[in-house]
């Protein structure tokens, strides 16, 4: 069972920032796709953004050019970047890994292998407030 430690989230203003962190210490794939989904109350999950070993990223469209992902892969850790938060992107968000560094490309599958073949945290709530 890999354990996955998240950290940062909160409450802020809309335009405001906020960091995400996520440690994966225990995983041992040589290869994986790891980033965040998110969901909010009554609406289905929604993929964030992934990134891989190789450090290629996919990003959902509602964040691009206003979210960066990146990882440590040395230290198995990923960093969440979030800038001009809207209050739409209030959520429960969830890190998440899989083995596989392919997934990248196909961030709809990779939502729908999670609870199969993934790990994932237990969530950090995010808060944006108009």
């Amino acid at each position: 069972q890999v354990l996955l430690v998240e950290s940062g989230g909160g409450s802020v203003e809309s335009g405001g920032s906020l960091r995400l962190t996520c440690r994966a210490p225990g995983h041992t794939y040589a290869d994986y796709s790891m980033g965040w989904f998110r969901q909010a109350p009554g609406r289905e999950r929604e993929v964030v953004a992934i990134i891989n070993k190789a450090g290629d990223t996919n990003y959902a469209d509602s964040v691009k050019d206003r979210f960066t992902i990146s990882l440590d892969s040395a230290q198995s850790t990923a960093h969440l970047e979030m800038h001009s938060l809207k209050p739409e992107d209030t959520a429960m968000y969830h890190c998440a890994i899989v083995a596989g560094g392919n997934w990248v490309t196909d961030i709809s599958g990779w939502l729908l292998v999670l609870d199969d073949f993934g790990h994932l945290g237990q969530g950090t709530q995010v808060t944006v407030s108009s």
